[in-house]
């Protein structure tokens, strides 16, 4: 097991001494011809960007031989540039055997126990009164589809980036759909729990994760609506008289989960459940991404981040311990 302490723990002038996993790498040239490498590298707690120049002590084999995935070693320290933290690299090297790490070390991981939330998703599809619902969830999470399901993250960066993160993402959006109902019982609360729990489930074909999050080759040729969508129909396919109506609005629910067109809908939401299930997605991706955001950049001087492309906004930060907030509510209010 890896033992180094966090990225996002380190603060200008702290020493590196780690082992990094390439998140991006690009050779690039400077106005006078000299190379470079722009690299994003990174930890399970977060990445940061830096700059390799070509004088540097193994910038030759990185170039040539560096790909995303990869695990070196970098030397340094933590500097700054426009505010921004960056590596200032003295020697960087590839990974080799006798370094004994291995990918998953750097792999970010729900703070939440997987199989708690395992149990806790089986015990939601139980709940499930609908008993067509029921026989499809039953026979879609299950096996290898099930472990898959409990491993994928449900995004390569923006929300719930990290092992376990798609699962965690479908708890939250279970809990706010059922909250919705309880406000109004004229939702259908087993559809819009069914679409709950199946909205994201073609990310588990859509995304990569073994060495790094990416997206495969079929998530980019189809994405993960369409696969959800597709599968849904094929197992129904497979059961005695599944209603034709109650199939419509299941795959009308993930097909409009996104909420808009400019979103990757293919179409947007028409029922009241499809609307209830687009905000829950929202209020669950957004939060834990802005979260996200602040913790990591925590270690930044200022009370604001950097500008959020996303988010379209820099974000307001602190850290929500009972002395912090005590501090915030003075500033705020006195």
């Amino acid at each position: 097991m890896l033992i180094q302490s966090d990225l996002t723990e380190l603060t200008k002038g702290n020493i590196i001494d780690h082992f990094l996993m390439i998140g991006k790498i690009e050779i690039r040239n400077t106005k006078a011809g000299k190379k470079f490498l722009s690299m994003e590298l990174g930890d399970k707690s977060g990445s940061i960007n830096t700059n390799v120049w070509n004088d540097t002590a193994g910038f030759d084999s990185i170039a040539d031989n560096g790909k995303v995935g990869d695990i070196i070693k970098v030397l340094g320290s933590i500097d700054e540039f426009q505010g921004v933290p960056q590596i200032k690299v003295t020697s960087i090297r590839l990974n080799i055997p006798a370094d004994n790490v291995e990918v998953q070390d750097f792999l970010p991981r729900s703070a939440r126990d997987p199989e708690v939330m395992k149990k806790e998703l089986l015990v939601r599809i139980e709940e499930i009164s609908n008993t067509h619902l029921k026989e499809l969830l039953k026979n879609i999470f299950s096996g290898e589809r099930m472990e898959k399901f409990k491993t994928a993250p449900a995004g390569k960066s923006w929300h719930h980036g990290y092992i376990h993160g798609l699962i965690e993402h479908t708890l939250e959006m279970i809990k706010i759909c059922d909250l919705m109902c309880d406000f109004h019982p004229a939702i259908n609360r087993d559809l819009l729990a069914a679409g709950a729990i199946l909205h994201d489930f073609g990310k588990t074909e859509e995304l990569s994760y073994d060495s790094s999050f990416n997206y495969s080759d079929k998530g980019k040729l189809i994405g993960h609506i369409v696969i959800c969508a597709s599968m849904i129909e094929e197992e129904t396919k497979k059961l005695t008289d599944f209603p034709e109506g109650l199939k419509n609005l299941l795959i009308h629910l993930i097909l409009s989960h996104q909420g808009k067109l400019e979103y990757a809908s293919p179409v947007v939401p028409k029922t009241v459940e499809a609307i209830a299930l687009y905000q829950a997605d929202e209020l669950s991706a957004k939060v834990n991404a802005y979260v996200g955001v602040i913790n990591s950049d925590m270690t930044i001087e200022g009370n604001w981040t950097k500008f959020i492309h996303l988010a379209q906004t820099d974000l307001y930060k602190y850290n929500l311990s009972e002395e912090s907030e005590k501090k915030i509510n003075k500033s705020l209010f006195d």
